[in-house]
């Protein structure tokens, strides 16, 4: 029993460290579901760290995300996999998370402590996302997706998928949210998309220095712009037309995330927030990019920390009143590019 504790304070301890951000939602949700979420997203971080991992080849990634695969499955090793993967992690991936590829038994260890279908979600989403991931850092260059299509799928594998888990286990916790979980799984993954297509954004520059660009080039092919002219500091309209077209997509899907947490039960304030939270700064963040399409680093349009406690205290106070949350939502977005349609 002390060891289950420790390996919960442990898993709590490397959230904070991993993503303020998740440190700061997942404790919003129920105590039930607070404990797998947090897993699941650690989870996905050891899945995100192989890929992201300069110093291994993509043979390597594809070995490693595989055995990984089956370590979540209870088919490998959990240590045998830290003890090969460590040591080949290079300077430029952060600390805690080495950390965290050095405790895998522990946060392994919670994943098979769990019911057979909240580790079934969370088996699911794993294999999808290493997968599908593996398959894209393959193929990562800087000349970016192909067409808007290949960003959807990137998205899902990446994004999408967790917004799937997510709803599998909010529905598997509550059966009043399971009679919505058809409407509801239709937008999990735009929900999944608009946080994701929000990161890819903001972190333009930041994946461009690592030697990938996840942009589609028709998008920016439709305006004048060919990505492979691309580069830091040289600013060219038609790129911020591309931003633009991207911004006016991802408001489609924040509308579709609003859509979503309306069909949370109202006296699950604990989910909503969770999702309120996630949706509010993606929004927050958009705005900061369309107001400087020059950006040329992610810390130029990052959300400033009252903006961060502004969208709690408001999403709180709202939580419960969908009348309001649709102003609220009406108000923050207006700014944004709307859909053509």
């Amino acid at each position: 029993m002390n060891q289950h504790l420790t390996d919960e304070a442990y898993q709590n301890n490397s959230l904070s460290g991993v993503s303020r951000t998740f440190a700061l939602t997942i404790p919003q949700l129920p105590p039930a579901l607070c404990q797998v979420v947090g897993n699941g997203y650690l989870l996905c971080r050891i899945a995100d760290t192989i890929e992201d991992e300069p110093n291994l080849t993509p043979q390597q990634k594809r070995q490693f995300s595989q055995e990984f695969i089956q370590v979540v499955a209870g088919e490998a090793s959990p240590k045998a996999l830290s003890q090969s993967l460590e040591p080949l992690l290079s300077d430029s991936t952060l600390e805690a998370e080495k950390d965290l590829i050095r405790n895998t038994s522990r946060v392994i260890r919670l994943t098979h402590n769990f019911t057979h279908p909240q580790r079934t979600a969370l088996h699911r989403c794993v294999r999808i996302m290493a997968q599908g991931m593996a398959e894209f850092q393959q193929n990562s260059s800087l000349s970016g997706l192909k067409d808007l299509a290949e960003m959807d799928r990137y998205c899902y594998h990446v994004a999408g998928v967790v917004g799937e888990m997510l709803t599998d286990l909010f529905c598997d916790y509550s059966p009043e949210i399971q009679k919505h979980e058809a409407r509801l799984q239709k937008r999990a993954i735009s929900f999944g998309q608009a946080l994701q297509m929000t990161n890819i954004l903001k972190d333009i520059w930041e994946d461009y220095q690592r030697g990938a660009c996840w942009l589609p080039q028709d998008v920016f092919a439709q305006v004048g712009f060919d990505l492979n002219t691309l580069s830091p500091g040289h600013y060219e309209p038609a790129f911020g037309e591309g931003l633009i077209e991207l911004i006016r997509i991802a408001h489609t899907h924040l509308d579709q995330s609003l859509q979503y947490i309306l069909l949370i039960p109202k006296r699950e304030t604990g989910i909503r927030r969770f999702c309120l939270w996630a949706l509010g700064m993606a929004i927050l963040t958009l705005r900061r990019i369309l107001k400087r399409l020059d950006f040329d680093q992610g810390q130029q349009v990052k959300i400033s920390r009252r903006s961060v406690k502004a969208t709690i205290a408001m999403s709180n106070l709202l939580t419960r009143s969908d009348t309001s949350l649709r102003v609220l939502f009406y108000l923050l977005t207006r700014a944004l590019p709307k859909s053509k349609t």
